[in-house]
């Protein structure tokens, strides 16, 4: 209920517009990267509410720190082997930082969609600008407190219980968009060729997401269990028996937190670009922006003034998403601290020697069905897209990919806790 309560706060607060502004929905029309922002949000940044930045800033802050922390910043690196207390450091760091690409982030987004005609300030001075920002990054600010509570007296990690609210708030006008899409003017014709035709483009359309569903769920749940026995010496300490049991290693430990990242480090580059040249970027600044758009196929030069193209915002997509898929497998799941408190607890993996030996042998293992995670996660994710590059769905269809993903995924962990704490109950009540 105290998670549910701060979901209604979420969404009242996606449906307050800032004040001083007038907003289009022209500049959510091609599925570019304000579509992704905005379903991200869950609506929030088309209609420019208090909540339209999300929580991305916070994500992205993340991920640099994250980064910094792997031996890239020695600071940073202690800081993280100092138990509670380097993480609040950590965390306050993050935080920080957090602020300062907020502002970066408001700018480049109020830029962009001036110039995509989706915004119209009313006091364009850069006092009105400024007030904007703080309204902005008040909201921000806020999520963040909002999620902490709901990680410390909710249920699910509160970050990832935000996007979760958000973006299933937006599916239900994901549904309704394909329905006109496919069979709204249809209907209106009285030709029954066109009815079946719309109806059976639109049943397509939810097998297509159930299917997502379906793979999502297989991803998140499927995992390999290595045999584990414990020795326990008998009082007699004549004889010794060994009880079987499995360490289980997902497929893919990092569950959504690839797509989350990925999806916002691909925003980035837009939102500088408009930072730093406003409303007039050159050429190639604009070409960049398409680049590291996945919903745009790059033309490039070829023999005899001819030109293909590319689509190099999918393949970069794709790629982060397998780098963040191993980059936090490798955070969740430490081969050597495993080896050694299984070596501390006389636990050994069947057929292996304690050590060096079995640490070996988790992180040939991790590695290989990470990259099975990561390949399944990453085609799952470009299926959607790759068939709106295609042509064969529209691209303001095609974002259902990516936030189903999400969706499922931290549904699920949700549906582990729960049923943990029902378990821990039961025990309780035993």
């Amino acid at each position: 209920m105290f998670t549910f309560a701060i979901f209604l706060v979420f969404r009242i607060g996606s449906a307050i517009t800032v004040p001083g502004v007038t907003v289009s929905n022209t500049a959510f029309s091609n599925g570019d990267i304000l579509s992704l922002m905005n379903l991200m949000g869950g609506g929030a940044l088309q209609s420019f509410s208090l909540f339209a930045l999300g929580v991305s800033p916070y994500i992205t802050a993340q991920i640099i720190v994250q980064l910094l922390q792997t031996d890239v910043l020695p600071s940073l690196t202690e800081l993280s082997k100092e138990g509670e207390t380097g993480r609040h450091k950590i965390e306050m760091t993050t935080r920080y930082l957090t602020i300062l690409l907020g502002i970066v982030q408001a700018y480049g987004i109020i830029v962009t969609m001036q110039n995509t005609q989706g915004l119209t300030l009313k006091d364009g001075s850069a006092w009105g600008i400024i007030k904007i920002i703080i309204y902005l990054m008040a909201g921000t600010m806020l999520l963040m407190w909002l999620g902490d509570k709901i990680t410390e007296k909710g249920i699910g990690n509160g970050i990832s219980m935000i996007i979760f609210a958000g973006i299933v708030s937006a599916l239900p006008r994901q549904i309704y968009g394909a329905f006109q899409e496919y069979l709204g003017q249809k209907i209106l014709t009285d030709d029954p060729s066109l009815i079946i035709e719309g109806t059976m483009q639109l049943g397509l359309y939810v097998i297509a997401l159930l299917a997502i569903i379906v793979a999502v769920t297989y991803v998140e749940i499927s995992e390999r269990r290595l045999p584990v026995s414990h020795s326990a010496s008998s009082q007699s300490l004549s004889s010794s028996t060994a009880q079987s049991s499995f360490l289980p290693l997902k497929i893919n430990s990092a569950s959504v937190i690839p797509v989350i990242f990925a999806s916002s480090l691909l925003m980035a580059p837009s939102i500088v670009i408009s930072f730093i040249f406003g409303g007039n970027p050159p050429v190639w600044a604009t070409q960049m922006q398409n680049v590291f758009n996945y919903q745009i196929m790059t033309e490039m030069p070829g023999i005899n003034d001819s030109t293909w193209s590319m689509p190099w915002g999918l393949i970069i997509y794709l790629v982060l998403i397998i780098f963040f898929t191993y980059f936090y497998a490798n955070l969740q799941i430490n081969p050597e601290k495993i080896a050694n408190n299984f070596q501390e607890s006389g636990t050994y993996i069947t057929g292996l020697r304690p050590g060096i030996e079995t640490q070996k042998y988790i992180s040939r293992v991790l590695n290989r069905i990470t990259f099975i995670g990561a390949m399944g996660l990453a085609a799952i994710a470009a299926l959607p897209i790759a068939l709106s590059l295609g042509g064969l769905v529209p691209s303001s269809l095609s974002l259902g990919g990516t936030g189903l993903i999400i969706v499922v995924g931290v549904a699920l962990e949700i549906a582990r806790q729960v049923q943990g704490l029902l378990a821990g109950k039961k025990y309780e009540g035993a």
